[in-house]
């Protein structure tokens, strides 16, 4: 059995739809919000790989290369943030988190 680009796109297809459901059911924690969002940027980078292997472009791995620094950059900035939150709040709770508010 070999694995073809349905495969691929199915698989990132899920791994796409857990990451919305994830982010929907759980509003409470944000370390898990931010889980469910690197989630779903790894699905669609499964998605430019798959089709840059299948079309035999490198325009799409190339591409992947950048997302991965976007979502690294994030990653450090929004752990940053929840960690000066923690200190100030002592909690890490959606609801508690407030005075972002205008």
């Amino acid at each position: 059995m070999t694995l073809t680009l349905g495969h691929f796109l199915a698989l990132g297809a899920i791994l796409f739809a857990l990451s919305v459901l994830g982010i929907f059911l759980n509003r409470k924690n944000l370390i898990v919000l931010l889980m469910a969002i690197e989630l779903m940027l790894l699905a669609v980078n499964m998605n430019f790989v798959a089709f840059s292997h299948y079309l035999g472009d490198m325009h799409g791995q190339i591409f992947v290369f950048f997302i991965l620094t976007v979502a690294a950059a994030e990653s450090a900035i929004g752990l940053a943030i929840l960690v000066l939150l923690f200190r100030n709040k002592s909690s890490i709770s959606v609801d508690e988190i407030n005075t972002l508010k205008g």
